[in-house]
């Protein structure tokens, strides 16, 4: 596609010494957010997801549908041009795909071994108690498990929450298999961290609370559906510093660099219980691009050896970003017209932030299964509070619009 015809996209301020404009490879389940960074900082994209949205094609030089998914991102990467390929949606659960295209092209991301040092129940522990967090009692069978709810059944290779169910005991129809983990509840408030990691040290850019589950989305219990932008220097003094103590340690893996998004959540007595760590970047950290202007892709690529490094831009005060994803809460036909009724309704939105209010757009005529996503809403508040009603708002009327 050529880049005068590229939808136009709010400009980013730099991070460092901008890198000369160049190509990169982006793959995962969903790469849009990931492809408009790059856009934004000059780099021409090459991608490869699951759903090629309208608003991905606007901004990649070349889209590649990859389905089956993932087994055919090694084939659809080998006819990319050379370029660094950057890697999201879940990837980390499949590393002998990272594997595939590495022998083609270097990773903009962490390394294998560090991948799987990560996603290691028995080093995260460790990990994270040195920090002074706790851990979820993880097992690798059900044995000896009470069947009351207290404990979930977890996919090894999920990321979303998808597939994760209260263990009552296997169904009839279900065995036990290397396929599922089991980790001990906590209830409380879901959160996420954002840290990036370069050979000097780590830095937390960023803390969102999360949206999870929720009936307004038609998101499924479990189902990550968004978040709320804070601001790191807002949160109490022993949580921040107990996050840098996971900074560090985290930059102490050898070959774990770049974006890394830690999971945790804090109970009702403000303990924090890390779930798990996605060395990649995570849907979440758009958010802190829109608040801070920090390229994200600018950044991976930096931290990976791509590019120089400075500091991460000052965030304005007064304005709290927050997103969600939109389900479909049964088999939705997108068809023109709903096309055009979503795109009248979000262009005021559009004009009002200054930035793109819907995201993810799908391209007509498709239907959407039930339970997948339809969208991406955005809001902007001048307190997190007022971003969540706006959020709430604006997801409840395209619901109707998608609907009608």
């Amino acid at each position: 596609m050529e880049t005068d015809k590229r939808s136009p996209l709010p400009p980013t301020l730099a991070f460092g010494q901008p890198v000369a404009p160049k190509r990169i490879v982006i793959v995962g389940a969903s790469v849009r957010a990931l492809a408009e960074s790059a856009a934004r900082a000059g780099q021409a994209v090459f991608a490869a997801d699951l759903f090629g949205d309208r608003d991905l094609l606007l901004v990649a030089s070349e889209f590649r549908h990859a389905a089956p998914y993932p087994a055919i991102l090694p084939e659809l990467t080998a006819g990319f041009p050379a370029a660094p390929c950057l890697f999201t949606g879940g990837l980390e659960n499949h590393p002998e795909i990272l594997a595939a295209i590495a022998a083609e092209r270097p990773l903009a991301g962490a390394s294998l071994p560090a991948i799987r040092w990560v996603r290691d129940p028995a080093r995260l522990r460790g990990i994270t108690e040195q920090a002074g967090l706790q851990f979820p009692d993880t097992r690798a069978t059900p044995a000896g498990l009470p069947t009351d709810g207290s404990w979930l059944l977890k996919p090894r290779a999920s990321a979303g929450g998808h597939g994760i169910r209260l263990w009552r005991g296997w169904c009839v129809d279900e065995q036990p298999s290397d396929r599922w983990q089991w980790q001990q509840r906590v209830t409380g408030q879901p959160w996420s961290a954002a840290f990036l990691i370069n050979p000097n040290g780590s830095q937390l850019i960023g803390v969102c609370r999360q949206l999870v589950g929720r009936d307004w989305a038609s998101a499924k219990p479990f189902h990550w559906c968004g978040g709320l932008d804070l601001a790191p220097e807002s949160l109490p003094t022993p949580l921040r510093h107990q996050l840098d103590q996971l900074g560090c340690g985290l930059a102490s893996v050898p070959g774990l660099v770049g974006l890394v998004g830690v999971d945790f959540i804090r109970n009702a007595s403000g303990g924090m219980h890390v779930i798990e760590i996605n060395p990649r970047p995570t849907a979440s950290m758009e958010l802190i691009e829109r608040t801070t202007g920090l390229s994200l892709v600018t950044a991976q690529l930096s931290a990976c050896g791509f590019g120089t490094t400075s500091t991460l831009p000052s965030r304005p005060r007064h304005q709290a970003w927050s997103k969600a994803i939109l389900f479909a809460p049964r088999p939705l036909r997108f068809d023109d017209r709903i096309a055009a009724a979503l795109d009248a309704t979000l262009r005021p939105w559009t004009d009002h932030d200054g930035w793109s209010a819907v995201s993810d757009l799908p391209l007509p005529p498709q239907t959407i299964p039930a339970g997948r996503p339809v969208c991406t809403v955005f809001a902007c508040g001048p307190t997190v509070p007022a971003s969540l009603q706006m959020l709430i708002r604006r997801t409840t009327a395209l619901a109707r619009t998608i609907q009608s």
